[in-house]
């Protein structure tokens, strides 16, 4: 009963999002209650929400708060050294605004944070589409997929839940499967650049004179890190804010940032990236201290801090919103044992014969498995299962971990809807989940299929 509850709830949910039905929001909220109801579980549904909204809150917190940083900083031109160089190597030419906004991305993701690479990259890069005319889904995709392969990392969330789960370090897991990191990585600049070609085939190659740079680079401040996560809807969205960056009294007649804040600002930002990397407190209050120190000495008068809230608050509401909304989704689904359920089940309708196969089956589903099962219960309720069936048949169960990894919440974490930094995406690019999830899923499993045949090459997945 719980099993096919559980299927249910999924399919239902991704039906309705995807053909754009219902909002997300209400999706994620309603389809679990509704399914919770069915199974019998409302005494219990109060207690199940509460869980999973506080499971998020840590997550919720952060976003606020890096959401805020971020704003704040691209307000006052921290990025605008580093984008001018970005645009004067793109020339305008689409081609290399995709390929160079895939290089980005690729440099922010090595903290391991997907939440942080978004904000950072998106606000660093939307006003050049907005610019040009490129679709923002465009954006979306190819930090998606950038992102989602850095997220093999060591450091980052699937790895390191894998190591754990299986009792085996890095050299068990990560370091076998290099060669396909680097085929994901040739892989995916490959397809920023088709994906260039195409907007540049739409669009053309636009010329930007000093003037419109500046207008550009304005409009990161202008915009900050709440740039396209208004209102709007769809792809559209971006034109409107495109043609503001030229107005007089915009973005760009902003006064210049004091020299001795811009140095403040950049070492700031660099201690508070350092820290995250090195995880000396949780994100959250490091996200918090560090707002709070920005905010001293670059808002000091209350109504000037005020204005802040003001202009980035609308950016700040639509993803916390979704936030807590995906708590409820993961607390309904996991507490009423429902994943449990679809974990089991997925396990025992595997053939004996089928054992040796295991492995290769392992990676061709797991980017799919990023749409239906959280980090957490693939990795410690489904992996487990998997790899010690595989055990039992004289395989090495590490081979089911680096399998895990072509996929579960790497390539598909930026179009799951179980995952948070989701939501920052679509939020900051101001594009549909369905319409994101559609564009984006034949070429997030196409980077799991060029790594998992580069893993059988090089033995980290055997047959």
């Amino acid at each position: 009963m719980l099993t096919i509850l559980g299927f249910a709830t999924i399919v239902v949910f991704l039906v309705l999002t995807m053909t754009n039905r219902v909002s997300v929001l209400i999706g994620l909220i309603a389809v679990p209650v509704v399914a919770a109801l069915i199974g019998g579980f409302g005494p219990q549904l109060g207690e199940l929400s509460t869980e999973g909204i506080l499971q998020v809150t840590p997550v919720a917190v952060m976003i606020t708060f890096a959401i805020l940083y971020f704003s704040l900083m691209m307000d006052e031109g921290l990025f605008d050294p580093a984008i001018r160089r970005i645009l004067r190597w793109v020339k305008g030419d689409p081609a290399r605004i995709t390929v160079g906004t895939a290089v980005l991305t690729m440099l922010v993701a090595l903290d391991g944070d997907g939440a942080t690479t978004f904000l950072i990259t998106v606000s660093a890069m939307l006003p050049l589409y907005q610019r040009l005319g490129m679709r923002p889904l465009v954006l979306a995709g190819v930090v998606g997929l950038a992102a989602g392969v850095m997220n093999i990392l060591p450091w980052g969330g699937p790895t390191a839940r894998a190591m754990a789960v299986l009792d085996v370090g890095i050299d068990e897991i990560f370091i076998p499967v290099i060669p396909s990191l680097i085929a994901g990585i040739v892989w995916i600049l490959a397809v920023a650049w088709y994906l260039g070609l195409r907007e540049r085939r739409r669009i053309g190659v636009a010329s930007l004179s000093a003037e419109e740079l500046e207008h550009v680079v304005a409009g990161v401040r202008g915009s900050g890190g709440g740039a396209g996560a208004g209102s709007g809807t769809g792809s559209g969205g971006g034109s409107a804010a495109a043609a503001d960056l030229g107005h007089d009294g915009g973005p760009a007649g902003r006064r210049a940032t004091p020299r001795w804040r811009m140095v403040a600002n950049l070492v700031l930002t660099l201690v508070l990236l350092a820290a995250l990397v090195a995880h000396v407190l949780p994100l959250h209050v490091l996200f918090i201290l560090s707002f709070v120190i920005a905010l001293i000495y670059n808002r000091p008068r209350w109504a000037d801090q005020q204005r802040l809230l003001e202009d980035h608050g609308k950016a700040v509401l639509l993803v916390i919103s979704m936030i807590f909304a995906a708590g409820i989704f993961t607390g309904v689904l996991g507490g009423t044992g429902m994943i449990t359920a679809m974990a089991d089940s997925l396990v025992s309708v595997i053939p004996t014969g089928l054992a040796n196969l295991l492995p290769l089956l392992t990676a061709l589903t797991s980017m799919p498995m990023s749409l239906m099962f959280t980090p957490d219960a693939y990795y410690f309720g489904v992996l487990p299962v998997l790899a010690e069936t595989y055990a039992a048949s004289g395989g090495d169960p590490s081979a089911i971990g680096r399998a895990a990894i072509m996929g579960q919440m790497t390539t598909g974490f930026p179009l799951s809807p179980l995952t948070a930094a989701t939501f920052i995406l679509i939020g900051l690019t101001s594009v549909q989940l369905g319409e994101h999830q559609k564009f984006l899923f034949g070429w997030a499993f196409g980077t799991t299929i060029v790594m998992t045949a580069v893993a059988i090459l090089t033995g980290a997945i055997p047959l």
